[in-house]
C-alpha cells in the first residue's frame, strides 16, 4: 500500500497489559486494519513491555515506543502522533488502552471523512466514533461537543454531525491537520489535552461525529467530567483539568473567559456538596492555570 494512504493506530498505555491485549485483538479484527500499530508505553511497571515485545515478534505492524518516564496521556499522545507522523502515515487513529473498536469502526471513520469531503468540498479536521460504555449506553466522558449548526450536513443516508471537540478515544485525524496545527500539548499531562487539541484542529474546519463507528470504553464507571463529582480519589485528575482548561481559556478568551469558567466550576462543586477542603485545592489549580502557558509544538 502506498505510504500516503497508510493508517497508523496510536495507543497510549500505562500498567494495563490485559486490556491493552484486548485492544490489539480488536485491531486485528478490523475490516480496515491499520498498517502500523504504535503502542506508546508510559514507563509501565507491569508486564506490558514483555507482552508487547513478544507480540511484535509475530506481528510486524506493531511498533513499541517505551518512554523513559510517565508523561501522562497528554505526553504519550504527543510522542505517539509525532512518531506516527515521522513514519509517513496519512491517517492517525488515536485511542486509549481500554477502548475496544467494533470490527468496522476504523473503516467507517475513513469512509466518513472522505465521503463528507467528496459531497461537501470541506475537509473535516477529524472524525470521531460513538463511544459506548460496557453496558451499551453512551460513555459520558467521551461525548463530543457539537457546533451551533451541527445538523447542517445531516443526510438521510449519513448521520454525520459537526463537532469541534472530542476525546482521544477512537478519533481519526488526517495528516494535513497535524501538519497545520501541530501536536497535542504534552505539558498538560492528563485531562483536557484532547479537548484543547480538537478545538485547535477545528480552527480549519470542524470534525464530524460518526455514530455508525462504535467503540466500547471499558472504564470502571460511567461518569462525565463534572466538578460536582470531585472526591479524594479523583481530586488529582480534576486539579489537572482545572489548571489546563484555565490556561486554555485565558489564551482563547482572556480574563473574562477564566472568570466565567471559575463560576461554572464553583456552581458544580456547590451543587455536588464537594467538601471545602477539596474545593480550595481546585480553586488553587485554577489560579495556577492563570500562569501556565505551555507551548504548542509543530511537527
Amino acid at each position: 500500500m502506498n505510504v500516503l494512504s497508510k493508517t497508523a493506530a496510536v495507543i497510549v498505555t500505562f500498567n494495563r497489559s490485559a486490556k491493552l491485549v484486548k485492544v490489539l485483538d480488536a485491531l486485528d479484527a478490523q475490516t480496515r486494519r491499520p498498517e502500523v500499530i504504535l503502542v506508546v508505553d508510559n514507563a509501565s511497571t507491569d508486564d506490558t513491555q514483555e507482552v508487547i515485545e513478544a507480540r511484535a515478534r509475530t506481528d510486524l505492524s506493531i511498533r513499541y515506543l517505551r518512554l523513559p518516564k510517565n508523561v501522562g496521556g497528554a505526553g504519550g499522545f504527543h510522542e505517539g502522533i509525532k512518531a506516527a507522523y515521522a513514519l509517513g502515515a496519512h491517517y492517525f487513529w488515536v485511542s486509549d488502552d481500554d477502548a475496544y473498536p467494533e470490527p468496522d469502526a476504523i473503516e467507517r471513520l475513513i469512509h466518513a471523512i472522505n465521503a463528507f469531503q467528496a459531497r461537501n468540498e470541506w475537509r473535516p479536521s477529524f472524525a470521531c466514533s460513538r463511544v459506548e460504555w460496557i453496558d451499551g449506553t453512551m460513555c459520558e466522558m467521551n461525548t463530543p461537543r457539537p457546533v451551533w449548526d451541527w445538523p447542517r450536513f445531516l443526510q438521510p443516508d449519513a448521520g454525520w454531525a459537526l463537532v469541534d471537540s472530542a476525546s482521544f478515544v477512537s478519533i481519526l485525524i488526517p495528516r494535513w491537520a497535524v501538519g497545520e496545527h501541530g501536536l497535542p500539548i504534552a505539558d498538560y499531562f492528563i485531562w483536557f489535552d484532547d479537548a484543547e487539541y480538537t478545538r485547535r484542529l477545528s480552527r480549519s474546519y470542524p470534525g464530524i461525529y460518526c455514530p455508525e463507528s462504535r467503540v466500547i470504553h471499558d472504564t470502571p464507571d460511567n461518569r462525565g467530567v463534572n466538578f460536582g463529582l470531585v472526591d479524594e480519589k479523583s481530586l488529582w485528575k480534576f486539579k489537572y483539568g482545572a489548571r489546563n482548561e484555565t490556561s486554555w481559556r485565558r489564551r482563547e478568551a482572556g480574563i473574562m473567559g477564566v472568570l466565567a469558567y471559575t463560576y461554572g466550576v464553583h456552581r458544580q462543586m456547590k451543587g455536588g456538596n464537594v467538601p471545602w477542603r477539596l474545593r480550595r485545592q481546585i480553586f488553587r489549580a485554577i489560579g495556577g492555570g492563570m500562569m501556565f502557558a505551555p507551548k504548542i509544538v509543530k511537527v
